[in-house]
């Protein structure tokens, strides 16, 4: 599903650029069914990217487009879908709780199963260099280590660092004060569920990472998600607290008990 709230201002053979203000932009991979986006966040003395894709398309090739100021990449978790053109950027930052899995591999996931994913039900031609049979995740020592309560300046934009784990441990969400923007990664989004059934998941924590940003930020004007629809009104994490409730009390947090369906989101124990 692409943007309609959104202007279009790349509309490349792989990405779809969308703008979201003049100075922050979504990165999309529409032709991927896991409909993934990466944020371009543009401050006065440099710019973030909050995630780097599939890695079936080199996204510097978008970037470069958008901004002629130094980039650095702000990675919401390592998983395939998110650090895929890593190795493009030279300034490459991941909470210290995923370290090892940015730089020794993603644990527990083959690469049979990476390469699966990355490689089913995909709607548009991918580019020559794209070869599933070959395709291996990003991995290298990162620039530096992102902890709980980071605040990153981008010159007179100031962004705000949760940790916020369940998805898988080291994942953060990441708060845009100037704008109001909150971009949750894989902690919360729309139209398909939530995972935390994985080993290396844990339902408790991403039922307290929900709770934490729908308690504990203020001001919240948009949440962007990292797959699905782009922008969903800040009223949602109302339901959000509402679930948590619910699925405590009802003692579905844990692992085995399926999908829980809320208005506006879903998630998968």
């Amino acid at each position: 599903m692409q943007s309609t709230q959104y202007p279009i201002v790349i509309d490349d053979p792989w990405f779809t650029v969308s703008k979201l203000d003049e100075t922050t932009f979504a990165i999309s991979e529409y032709g991927h069914w896991e409909k993934v986006h990466s944020f371009l966040l543009i401050g006065q003395e440099r710019a973030a990217l909050i995630d780097t894709g599939l890695g079936i398309d080199n996204m510097k090739r978008m970037t470069d487009q958008l901004t002629d100021l130094p980039i650095i990449v702000l990675t919401t978790h390592v998983h395939a879908d998110h650090i895929g053109s890593h190795g493009q950027y030279e300034e490459i930052y991941v909470h210290e709780a995923e370290e090892d899995w940015l730089v020794s591999g993603i644990k527990k996931l083959s690469i049979e199963q990476i390469r699966k994913d990355i490689s089913r039900d995909i709607t548009r031609p991918v580019p020559a260099s794209f070869d599933p049979e070959t395709y291996t995740p990003f991995q290298g020592k990162p620039t530096g280590l992102l902890r709980d309560g980071d605040v990153i300046e981008l010159g007179e934009r100031a962004l705000n660092l949760y940790h916020t784990p369940g998805h898988s441990p080291g994942h953060i969400s990441i708060y845009d004060t100037s704008r109001g923007y909150l971009f949750t990664g894989d902690l919360l989004y729309d139209e398909t569920p939530v995972y935390a059934f994985f080993p290396t998941t844990s339902p408790e924590d991403l039922v307290n990472s929900l709770e934490r940003i729908a308690t504990k930020i203020t001001g919240i004007q948009k949440i962007f998600g990292a797959h699905n629809r782009i922008g969903l009104e800040p009223e949602l994490l109302e339901t959000v607290k509402e679930a948590v409730g619910e699925l405590r009390g009802k003692k579905l947090v844990r692992f085995g008990t399926g999908v829980h369906q809320f208005d506006g989101f879903s998630v998968r124990f």
